[in-house]
């Protein structure tokens, strides 16, 4: 850019906000010359304290999102083990349905923690989240797993994103990227952890217990937050609450997410991407799509993403941003143990072990909120993380079968170190044009987003990745597999030592070779989220926040009209 310092924001945006959405005056906002730093006195509401209730709650909270982290890596590298154990060529649905069903989820998972409180909503989506994993361990086939899987997707979707939203009610957007990375500390440990752990369990033949695990893990959790979480909670009666959600907005949103996925899963597997089965949902899902967005801006009368959210660039880059690296984390999460174990014959547990390298988003994740708390700054940061994500990927599509190991793990923490800052930073843009009053929608739209991309990450890598074992595996190897299928091909990576030198040497640069082709799609991608942050404007960051939503809280005797009143939980 050609810009020594950022240009002097719309004023119009960029004030900061009360908790009832409105600007504060120009007498109360000076713009610091050169720095360009925007601030202010802070009146609207009084922080409350860092106290140990806070970091009780805060704890809870980091309990919560372990669930969804170490189900995610987990299973991501046991998927082997689990397809050949079923001997089921469908092993993309274990990780679409979960995706699928959490994605559906997400926008309801803001209405409802906006009308019945955040504790009742976290407690549902932990009980959701419990049910899948029992049903999950349980499962006797391929389709009752990936059932289980879907009620799993509901449970962890809505623990992401509420975890999202009361982090928001705690902390302001100016000193929440620190707490944000503290959270991406946690979930880096659970993901770090999560490889070997299912890799171990896999080995020996106990993957059932990659879900029965989840059990004292979600009682601990449920525990912690009926104890801790006392926000307030809306009055009203439930009847009124539940006709007051956006039901026609959450068919629309449900249904299209659903078409889309479908399509996703299906194209190039079990049909050609040009043909109608594929064609047809993806086109009605994405139309579908763009009819919500209508239907949320004109006729919804509690919508779920409010059409403010789209009516400035900085939030719509924000929302882009969000949407590719996602794409890009989860593509890389997801196979990135596939390498290893296809290309370098490393067992499930040593695989692990070699995607700890990610675990450097973490530590980037930290370092970015305390840039962001101390700078006010975040547009050059994010792009120091494109860029480290587009060397990272570029890099790893270098990697071949006969490639030191010690150059994919050193590949894959630039990869995790631009992960872990667009993943810290990427709700600047999105908050900081909107008043506090609108951080659930706003978040949960952004949690969307990213669970909505985790289906195309898999999806895109999954597909990408057989398309090209069609072309690649020798005949000799293919010919042993029922009707051909690379899905198959997929299963049997735990069975490659069996094979001979000449054979498994064909194979695994067969499997290299498609890897290499998956990180050329990713690094394109990578280069339209560098693309998307161009129109992004550097926003003052508020230190207000929205006080319906405050810890303590002394009850209301009036609540002026148009607001949700609340009630002491």
């Amino acid at each position: 850019m050609s810009e020594s310092r950022p240009p002097t924001p719309d004023t119009s945006q960029s004030l900061p906000r009360t908790a009832s959405g409105v600007g504060l005056g120009s007498e109360q906002a000076t713009l610091i010359s050169g720095s360009q730093v925007l601030s202010f006195k802070d009146t609207e509401s009084k922080k409350p304290p860092k106290d140990a209730k806070f970091w009780l709650i805060f704890i809870s909270l980091c309990t919560c999102l372990v669930l969804s982290a170490l189900e995610l890596s987990s299973v991501a590298t046991a998927l082997p083990t689990i397809a050949n154990a079923f001997h089921s060529s469908q092993f993309v649905w274990v990780g679409s349905a979960y995706a699928m069903a959490s994605t559906a989820f997400l926008p309801m998972s803001g209405g409802l923690a906006q009308s019945f409180g955040r504790r009742p909503t976290m407690l549902l989506c932990i009980a959701l989240f419990a049910l899948g994993s029992g049903v999950s361990g349980g499962a006797t086939s391929m389709n009752m797993l990936i059932a289980g899987r879907a009620v799993q997707g509901l449970g962890g979707g809505g623990i992401q994103s509420l975890t999202g939203i009361i982090l928001a009610d705690l902390v302001s957007l100016q000193e929440r990227g620190v707490y944000a990375g503290l959270f991406g500390l946690t979930w880096s440990f659970a993901v770090a952890i999560g490889p070997v752990v299912g890799g171990s369990l896999a080995s020996q033949g106990q993957w059932r217990w990659l879900f029965y695990l989840n059990l004292p893990i979600c009682a601990a959790a449920a525990l912690l937050v009926l104890i801790l979480l006392d926000l307030p909670t809306p009055k009203g009666a439930f009847r009124d609450k539940v006709l007051g959600l956006d039901w026609i907005g959450n068919i629309i949103v449900i249904g299209s997410s659903i078409s889309c996925t479908l399509a996703l899963t299906w194209g190039g597997v079990t049909a050609p991407w040009n043909s109608a089965t594929v064609l047809a949902p993806l086109i009605i899902g994405l139309l579908g799509l763009i009819v919500f967005i209508v239907y949320e801006a004109t006729l919804a009368t509690n919508p779920l993403v409010p059409i403010s959210l789209m009516t400035n660039r900085t939030g719509i880059s924000g929302y882009l941003q969000t949407f590719v690296a996602s794409v890009l984390a989860l593509g890389v999460a997801y196979f990135f143990p596939v390498f290893f174990q296809g290309c370098k014959g490393a067992s499930p547990v040593r695989s692990g072990v070699y995607t700890l390298g990610m675990s450097a988003l973490a530590p980037a994740a930290i370092i970015s909120g305390i840039i962001v708390k101390r700078t006010g700054r975040y547009r050059l940061l994010m792009w120091i993380g494109w860029i480290f994500l587009l060397v990272g990927l570029g890099l790893m599509s270098t990697l071949r079968a006969n490639s030191p190991i010690g150059h994919a793990v050193g590949y894959s923490v630039i990869v995790g170190i631009g992960i872990g800052i667009e993943y810290a930073t990427t709700m600047y843009p999105i908050q900081a044009p909107l008043p506090v009053t609108q951080n659930a929608p706003a978040l949960a739209f952004m949690w969307f987003l990213r669970s909505f991309a985790g289906v195309w990450g898999v999806t895109i890598g999954s597909t990408v990745i057989q398309n090209e074992l069609v072309k690649r595996l020798p005949s000799d190897f293919t010919s042993t597999i029922p009707n051909g299928g690379a899905g198959l091909a997929y299963a049997l990576i735990p069975e490659l030592p069996l094979l001979s030198a000449t054979l498994l040497s064909q194979v695994q640069d067969a499997f290299a070779g498609g890897m290499m082709v998956m990180w050329q799609v990713l690094l394109g991608i990578a280069a339209l989220g560098l693309l998307s942050s161009i129109p992004m404007k550097e926003l003052p960051l508020t230190s207000s926040m929205d006080d319906d939503w405050a810890i303590k809280r002394a009850p209301k005797t009036d609540t002026p009209s148009g607001n949700i009143g609340f009630e002491q939980a």
